[in-house]
């Protein structure tokens, strides 16, 4: 960098963040540009997840993949969480991929998930 360049580094160095926000003002007007342009392109450039905030999940789905070796144990807890019969609650035990809960919260989801795994169950939350 010439010596000219580090010198005037320097003195906008110094300078409050209202200062360079007005400096930033004034030289848009000057030579009529805008300093937004370049970040609004490089945003655009970039991947469209990134530009959009992530919405934190609010709702889980609480999935059985496999009712394990205690069966029983399993149908128990599911008729604990569920209003279903034992009719229904063991068709769920026995279908991989059953909703044991939907919608729910993550505290309620994570307290089902561990006792269905206490129960032998192989679960996830969705």
């Amino acid at each position: 960098m010439s010596e000219k360049l580090e010198k005037l580094v320097e003195e906008l160095s110094t300078l409050s963040v209202l200062e360079a926000a007005d400096l930033v003002k004034k030289l848009e007007e000057k030579w009529g540009v805008s300093a937004a342009a370049p970040v609004a392109m490089a945003a655009m450039a970039g991947p469209a997840a990134a530009a959009e905030p992530v919405e934190e999940k609010t709702e889980f789905d609480v999935v059985i993949k496999d009712a394990g070796a205690k069966k029983i144990d399993v149908i128990k807890v599911i008729r604990q969480l569920t209003s279903l019969g034992l009719g229904e609650a063991k068709t769920m035990a026995e279908t991989a991929g059953g909703k044991v809960l939907s919608a729910v919260g993550k505290d309620a989801a994570m307290d089902a998930k561990k006792k269905l795994e206490e129960a032998g169950a192989s679960v996830v939350v969705e």
